[in-house]
Order: C-alpha cells, then structure tokens, then sequence
C-alpha cells in the first residue's frame, strides 16, 4: 500500500467552534462501538474485524473528539474497535504495553498516536512481520511502517500561532512556550513550528524559555507561573496542546495577569472557548479530532 500522510490544516481563529457536541462524558478507555471486541479477531469467520485505537491520552476534549470520530466509523464501516490511552501523556511505558496487548490480539489493523516517535519503533516491526496494519493519527513516527497518519500540519499550524503572535504584541518582545512533550511528533513540531517561524520572521521577538508540562494542567500551570514570575515583562504565552494551554490560562488568572500577556492556544476545549470569549486567550489553533479518528478507522 502506498505510503500517504493525510493532513488537516489548522485554522486560527478568534472564536473557535466546539466539534466535539457528540462527545460522550468521562474518560476512562472504554470499548466502543461493538463492546467485547477483545476476542474479535480470534472468534472466527462471522466475527467483525477488529481495530485497537491506542491513544495518547483520554483526559482531553481533544481525544473524547477523536473517539467520537472513530465511533461513527466503526458503525458506518461494521467494525469493533476498542479506544484507550494511558492516564497521563507522560505514560510512554503504559502506552508500549497497551501497544503489545493488542499486537497479541492479533487485530485486523491497530490506530496508533504514539506518545514516544522512536520507542513504539520496534512494535511496530513486530505489527509488521505479523502483517498488522499500522494506522497512526495525532502523531507520527520515526518510521515507515505507518501505512497512512491521519494528522494536522502541526508546523505550518504552529508557524500560523507565531506569525498572529507577533502581530499582536508588536512584533517585538518576550515570549514563552509551554509544550506538552519532546519525544512526540506533535510535540516536536508544534515547538519547532513556532520557534522556526519567530526566527526567521520576527527576529524583534525574543523566546525566552520552553518548558514541557507532559500535557498535565497542574504541571503546566506551574510552570507556566514560573516562568511568568522570572519574566515580569513577558509579553505573549504559546501552549502546544490542550492540558499545556489550560495551564498557561490558569497561571495568567492566578496572577492576575489577564489583559497583559497574549496567549495564545492548540486545541478547542470548553475551558479555551470560555477563555477566547472572555477576552483571556486571544485565539487557537483548532483541529478537526472527529475527522482524525473517522478516517484512522476509514
């Protein structure tokens, strides 16, 4: 199968659009859309093919869209799937076992948005040899292997975030990051998306540092503050994903900072929506999660 990698191009916008009104409550992994799908592929011909969805998290709006999506492709293409992801973005490890669970499954095909782009490398050599299909969506990997990943450009979205930051504030001045990891691909673009872009077009704006929460808002928030509290001039404030973003909003309200730093958000929770309203959080990068978890499963 011809190797593709399918983008949708965030947008940013002053006021961002909820896509996820079909989103179930809660979070915990669950099976979806066929309920025991854990013998699927093992119960003989009559059963349905069965698709293991190994997220990096499901805490987020963000992966609860991506779930929805992946649901009304189960039902639309008569497929049992199962969704699940590790407590916390940080969880590489948790996300490897759950990788080998389903490899020894033995599914039709495995949905993967890897936390980590080298270390889910050789399971997916394994899922290879095993004539597994690897479909990954969110984040890519440092291989080949993937036969499609269903995913934003994270580096022009990224470059799109600098370019209205800078307009924003001047075109001169203090900026932070907060990003959720280094070892992902959304990770690594985001920040590598924003930092490129404010180099090479707005050498007036200054990052003065990058800190990586893991996705955990109270980490972020904390880090956030910190950084907030050694740059009493900082100017504008860049979080690569969800939980990264409510961190950054929570610090700018405990600090009683709002109005004076520009922040500037990934993703399109209620929290972010609340904050764009309000005058808080100048705008997003929003993606299309339902449409990243309906064509993993397509």
């Amino acid at each position: 199968m011809k190797h593709q990698r399918l983008y949708t191009l965030g947008l940013f916008l002053s006021l961002v659009l909820l896509f996820a009104a079909c989103v179930a409550p809660g979070g915990a992994p669950a099976p979806a859309a066929g309920g025991e799908s854990d013998t699927a592929a093992d119960a003989g011909s009559d059963a349905k093919p069965y698709i293991p969805i190994i997220s990096k998290g499901f805490q987020h709006q963000f992966w609860q869209a991506v779930k929805a999506g992946a649901e009304q492709a189960a039902a639309e293409f008569d497929v049992d799937i199962t969704f699940e992801g590790p407590e916390t973005e940080a969880m590489v490890d948790k996300q490897i076992e759950m990788l080998q669970t389903a490899l020894d499954k033995n599914p039709a095909a495995i949905c993967l948005a890897a936390l980590d782009s080298k270390a889910v490398v050789p399971l997916l050599e394994r899922a290879k040899e095993q004539g597994i299909p690897v479909i990954g969506f969110d984040s890519g990997v440092d291989s080949d292997i993937p036969v499609t990943t269903a995913a934003t450009d994270n580096l022009a979205a990224a470059g799109e975030a600098a370019d209205h930051m800078a307009e924003l504030i001047g075109d001169e001045g203090k900026v932070a990051v907060i990003v959720h990891d280094q070892t992902s691909r959304t990770g690594i673009d985001r920040r590598d998306g924003f930092v490129n872009r404010m180099e090479e077009a707005h050498p007036n704006v200054e990052i003065v540092d990058i800190q990586y929460g893991a996705g955990d808002q109270l980490k972020s928030t904390d880090l956030a503050k910190a950084i907030i509290q050694a740059n009493p001039d900082l100017k504008g404030f860049f979080g690569a994903n969800e939980g990264s973003i409510i961190g950054v909003l929570n610090a700018v309200k405990e600090l009683g900072m709002e109005g004076q730093i520009t922040v500037i958000g990934y993703d399109a929770g209620k929290q972010q929506m609340d904050a764009i309203r309000s005058g808080v959080e100048a705008g997003a990068i929003t993606q299309n999660p339902v449409g990243i978890g309906y064509k993993c499963v397509e």
